[in-house]
């Protein structure tokens, strides 16, 4: 009997096994796909939405309402994120060459902060320079900079400061550039310029501006729903929180008019996918448990620790390309904003260094640098190898350069002489 009981329980659990790796692979949003194609045919089981209610009254009120970081992480929306916020794509610019130096990064993202949804600058350039130390004249100089950043337009202050930002990215010949700028301060009157030549031209190219600067990132933001939240909690620790509100539910009609092997096994199908749904809960919960653990001060104001997915691997038992797959489309909600899970983790160069850590020093090393000799890539290579006792080649110091959006040693050295700050 314990025999037939045992083979039964291990047969039961193969099934579940069966069916929990593509429902663990599959995002929130796509479930409900996932699952129905399982059930097809099976007339003791039925699917139920996890999406019949409004999305935002299955937000906590903990999300909603407070304990949010930083003053920029207000702008990103609890209930949206693109693959790539306005927000992210800012970030990603404020290094290399425009800002080369830590003044003017600071700078920079003060001016993030400042900036609103539609991608205009919203704060006092006087207090914000006082807040930073700085005059408002280099304020207002690194602020110019945006002027050269994605999306065009960024960063200021109004339509038409706007429009003469995105004019130095435009197409329009240099020798229209004073008539364009002309219109640009006379919008109110642009029919006064109509007999100057070049005047169709720079309003054809002034007519396909962007306003206000930010209006595509409003049409590509989409719903995303999170699978973990994560908030702190009054006594000053952190909650973990399982979405399972927006999970489908498999209803079994277990008393089925008809007493039948078929329908016996049909029932097992249905359980087996209820079980498999558990065990996609029980995963996605540890490992937003092992997130916190390891990314603590990340979720208590601090920055983001590298992280490899083979840490994850190995307090699982599977392989990393099992828990890649595992956490693809997943996200975080928090008082950070809204994350992609596989943000917190890195490609590993071997098994104790990420290159996030590599690009880190490499950072840190031009910030340091001595403008009238900066450091070639050879010269950052060897830095490099010395620092982490690893081997890699230049070609992939100038790959992590060109990320980070560092200009070359000799384009630096340019710039050191010209005094950017």
């Amino acid at each position: 009997m314990k025999l037939r009981q045992g083979v039964e329980n291990k047969q039961k659990l193969s099934s579940t096994l069966r069916n929990w790796l593509p429902i663990l692979h599959a995002s929130l949003g796509d479930l409900e796909q996932a699952i129905t194609p399982m059930l097809e045919g099976n007339v003791v089981a039925r699917v139920s939405s996890g999406f019949e209610d409004s999305f935002e009254s299955k937000i906590p009120k903990k999300i909603l309402q407070g304990n949010v970081k930083t003053s920029q992480s207000e702008h990103i929306e609890a209930l949206t994120v693109q693959n790539k916020s306005l927000y992210d794509i800012l970030d990603e610019q404020i290094t290399g060459h425009l800002f080369p130096t830590p003044q003017s990064i600071a700078i920079a993202q003060k001016i993030i902060e400042q900036i609103s949804h539609e991608g205009y600058y919203e704060g006092d350039a006087i207090e914000d320079a006082q807040s930073l130390d700085v005059s408002v004249e280099m304020f207002e100089r690194v602020r110019g900079r945006f002027a050269y950043l994605e999306p065009a337009g960024i960063g200021a202050k109004d339509v038409k400061e706007s429009f003469h930002f995105q004019l130095l990215q435009s197409t329009l010949p240099k020798e229209y550039f004073a008539l364009a700028s002309q219109m640009i301060d006379a919008l109110e009157n642009l029919s006064q310029f109509s007999a100057i030549e070049g005047y169709e031209e720079a309003l054809r190219v002034i007519g396909r501006f962007a306003n206000p600067p930010a209006m595509a990132y409003f049409e590509k933001e989409s719903d995303i729903i999170p699978d973990i939240y994560i908030y702190d909690t009054p006594q000053g620790g952190i909650d973990v929180v399982l979405n399972d509100r927006y999970y489908p539910t498999i209803e079994i009609d277990e008393s089925y008019g008809i007493e039948h092997a078929y329908i016996t096994q049909k029932i097992k199908e249905a359980k087996s996918l209820v079980d498999a749904l558990e065990m996609r809960k029980a995963t996605l919960y540890k490992v937003g448990l092992m997130i916190v653990e390891y990314q603590y001060e990340f979720f208590t104001g601090g920055d983001m620790k590298p992280m490899t997915l083979k840490t994850l691997a190995d307090e699982f038992g599977h392989n990393p390309s099992t828990i890649s797959r595992a956490i693809a489309n997943k996200f975080i909600a928090s008082s950070r904003g809204v994350l992609p899970m596989k943000s917190f983790f890195t490609t590993a160069l071997d098994e104790d260094i990420s290159n996030a850590a590599v690009k880190d020093f490499i950072i840190g090393l031009v910030k340091a640098e001595d403008g009238k000799r900066p450091l070639s890539d050879m010269k950052l290579l060897s830095l490099v190898q010395k620092k982490f006792g690893i081997t890699m080649v230049r070609r992939t110091i100038a790959k992590y350069r060109k990320q980070l959006g560092i200009a070359g040693s000799s384009e630096r050295k340019k710039l050191y002489k010209i005094g950017a700050h």
